[in-house]
């Protein structure tokens, strides 16, 4: 199993690396960049003395280089006008748009998008596992059709709607809090347990929000795939073998109904990320969403990029782990261990 692990992290290496190619090309498809848009309109306004150190930035940061040069640069391959300096050697870029390195603008974005999405996963699986298996069991009768009920309804409602609705009855009902990631008075303060407690109430609302969607969905895959395995003939052979119900259909049924409900995880990742852009504005969120969506509408080159490499890493991350979880699940999909060797 560790050399699986191993080998399906070596494979990540070099698509992470084609996948930083296309997306520092795809960010360069627009004509211009951040400093041509800012030389256009200082010029319009006859200003020179900006002008030239618009033109001073362009140079330090090779943007008067070719595209693959300039790709190279900030992979941290190939020398700049500051050697060695790019994303290997820990220099994530400038941002344009915020006037700061990209490593300070993240710091304080990274982490809370890990841990709301990270959380939002967690209530996904533990809320869609148990519903999915128990809608199966209970197929056609009033507790299915109420959960698919709400199942539905939460993939219907857009998210930044049932953000607004959860805010307005969690705020009127229970007195929670609107907005942020913790409350003001906290801000800039030491860690402190009562810090701690102000983010875990600020959460719940985000949280529930950006799981809604995605927990609804599995809980409908998991129904589907435990119901087909339900009418395969060696449940039939194990309950005629006298097999309690409980233990024939978690032991047996549902393991195999794991498969395409374990490969999510790598499609679940970038699609919360993504999702969480709108809740993150809505909410007020420190999050990469809001600030992936000023960086590409200002085309902050280097902002953008590590951001939506960060996407990917994610994307890739979520890969492995569904890889290695659909290995440890069922050996026959191994490398190299086929079903038919």
């Amino acid at each position: 199993m560790l050399r699986y692990a191993g080998e399906r992290l070596l494979w990540a290496v070099p698509l992470l690396v084609v996948i930083s190619a296309l997306i520092f090309a795809v960010i360069q498809l627009p004509p211009g960049d951040y400093i041509s848009n800012q030389i256009a309109e200082l010029e319009s306004q006859g200003e020179q003395a900006s002008k030239a150190k618009a033109e001073f930035l362009r140079q330090e940061y090779a943007l008067d280089r070719p595209i693959v040069e300039q790709y190279a640069i900030w992979l941290g391959v190939w020398p700049g006008p500051r050697g060695f300096s790019g994303l290997i050697q820990g220099d994530w870029g400038w941002s344009f748009e915020f006037n700061k390195p990209v490593a300070e603008i993240v710091a304080h974005t990274i982490g809370p998008t890990i841990a709301i999405n990270v959380l939002a996963i967690l209530v996904i699986y533990f809320a869609a596992l148990p519903l999915g298996v128990l809608c199966a069991v209970r197929r056609d009768s009033i507790l299915d059709r109420a959960i698919s009920a709400m199942a539905y309804t939460a993939m219907a409602i857009p998210s930044f709607l049932l953000a607004l609705i959860l805010l307005y009855y969690a705020n009127r009902w229970f007195g929670m809090p609107i907005g942020g990631l913790m409350d003001p008075k906290y801000e800039n303060e030491p860690w402190s347990f009562g810090m701690f407690g102000s983010m875990v109430t600020h959460l719940v609302v985000p949280v529930l929000v950006i799981a809604a969607g995605g927990a609804a969905a599995m809980i409908r895959r998991m129904r589907a795939n435990l119901l087909d395995e339900l009418e395969k003939p060696y449940v039939a052979a194990a309950r005629a073998r006298g097999l309690s119900e409980t233990k024939l259909i978690w032991k047996y049924p549902v393991r195999m109904a794991l498969g395409p409900f374990v490969s999510d995880i790598g499609n679940l990742l970038p699609a919360l990320v993504s999702g969480s852009v709108i809740v993150s504005v809505v909410l007020s969120l420190p999050a990469v969403g809001p600030v992936l969506v000023r960086a590409l509408q200002s085309q902050d080159t280097y902002l953008a990029s590590f951001i939506m490499l960060f996407v990917a890493v994610l994307t890739v991350v979520g890969m492995v782990l569904s890889d290695v979880a659909l290995a440890a699940l069922d050996p026959r999909i191994r490398l190299g261990q086929g079903v038919n060797k």
